[in-house]
């Protein structure tokens, strides 16, 4: 094999291996407030796939763990707001992680 045709394969393998990871899926999660004291978040993935057991955890602006949770076999997680300032941490792992702030969240 030439220098040449095996250039063009390892450009068309590479090609190949790229295209694979535009097609990937993303995270999404949304939090609304139900009524004041409880916040049900909803997680998934862009290709419309739920997201049961990942984790989605409450935590404090100092970083403490105030809630920790996993999402439902519906892909929720309902959970008593905090009386301290938070935010919600989706995390389906490296790259597909999502943060909101409790002033996105939205109001019943």
């Amino acid at each position: 094999m030439t220098s040449r045709a095996c250039f063009k394969r390892l450009a068309l393998l590479f090609c190949a291996g790229f295209s694979s990871s535009v097609l990937a899926h993303n995270p999404m999660c949304e939090c609304k407030a139900i009524d004041a004291e409880q916040i049900q978040c909803t997680g998934g993935f862009s290709d419309g796939s739920g997201a049961p057991g990942v984790t989605l955890d409450v935590i404090g602006y100092d970083e403490t763990i105030l809630v920790p949770g996993k999402l439902g076999a519906d892909s929720t997680l309902t959970f008593k707001k905090p009386n301290a300032e938070f935010y919600v941490l989706f995390d389906a792992g490296p790259g597909h992680v999502v943060e909101i702030d409790q002033a996105d969240i939205e109001a019943p």
